[in-house]
């Protein structure tokens, strides 16, 4: 099963296409894809909205074999995307995966058998805005001991303050995407992370620890980070099980798919994605 743990990242600043090598990257993707990246007006939001889209079907196509135009990708209707295929096979008994773009980083995750979501963040602001001001707009999504530690980081800096908010964030965000749930859509104040100098990370959920969960958390780059949370396909709402291959595993077969080890994320080039995508 370990080959379907796979962690990619795209560094889009790295990527300045010309329009014409812009068009040839979106023509690799299905027609009904373009109008999501095309209705963006600033070409970084269409760069991460097409690389998002284009690591899909790439590593879909690279640890699956499926034939590139054989992809099927949809979405249920939290947004959250899956593949449609019935040519997985047992090595991948529970295949999924989850994307994420923000600041300069665009990022994907799959695995095997654990519902797996993901979120990579920049620690910034909007221009002209206060740091603490902005972060107290969202201390309602916080627990009070979450929230205690986010604003006990300002006696460092404010922009202390800014990377434990986005901390917590982006764990809390990976947590509702892995189980395909929308941000507002689920009571993020109801999960509150617990964890050691941010190693050994927990989560609760109506003061409960998830058991069969687990997070991780890492820097990514120049003041990025990026958050993984993996956990039991029991846990998907309703819409995104529907879209599953199985939600039930004996004890035994889910703690192997929960210990596979996360791996380190392998940094690609929009070039390397274009040529596995004709492999």
């Amino acid at each position: 099963m370990e080959r379907g743990v796979q962690r990619w990242v795209v560094d889009i600043s790295e990527w300045n296409p010309s329009p014409p090598e812009f068009s040839s990257a979106l023509n690799l993707l299905p027609r009904h894809e373009h109008s999501s990246i095309l209705r963006f007006f600033k070409m970084e939001d269409r760069k991460r909205a097409l690389v998002s889209r284009l690591l899909q079907y790439v590593l879909v196509h690279n640890i699956l074999k499926i034939p590139y135009d054989e992809i099927i990708i949809k979405r249920t209707l939290e947004g959250k995307p899956y593949l449609e295929c019935d040519k997985v096979g047992s090595e991948f008994p529970n295949f999924n995966f989850n994307v994420s773009h923000h600041g300069d980083y665009v990022v994907i995750a799959s695995e095997p058998l654990c519902l797996v979501g993901l979120d990579v963040v920049s620690y910034t602001i909007p221009q002209n805005e206060d740091t603490i001001a902005f972060v107290k707009n969202f201390s309602s999504y916080f627990s009070s001991l979450e929230w205690k530690n986010i604003m006990n980081a300002s006696s460092s800096s404010s922009s202390s303050v800014l990377v434990e908010f986005y901390r917590y964030w982006s764990l809390k965000e990976a947590y509702v995407k892995a189980i395909g749930s929308g941000m507002m859509a689920y009571g993020l104040e109801q999960v509150e992370f617990l964890h050691d100098g941010w190693n050994n990370i927990r989560a609760k959920v109506g003061g409960e620890i998830l058991k069969e969960w687990r997070f991780w958390l890492s820097e990514m780059g120049n003041r990025h980070c990026v958050a993984v949370a993996k956990g039991h396909p029991r846990s998907a709402t309703e819409s995104y099980r529907r879209t599953l291959t199985r939600t039930e595993f004996e004890p035994d077969e889910y703690r192997a798919g929960l210990l596979l080890p996360n791996i380190s994320f392998v940094s690609k080039s929009v070039e390397q994605l274009i040529s596995i995508s004709m492999e």
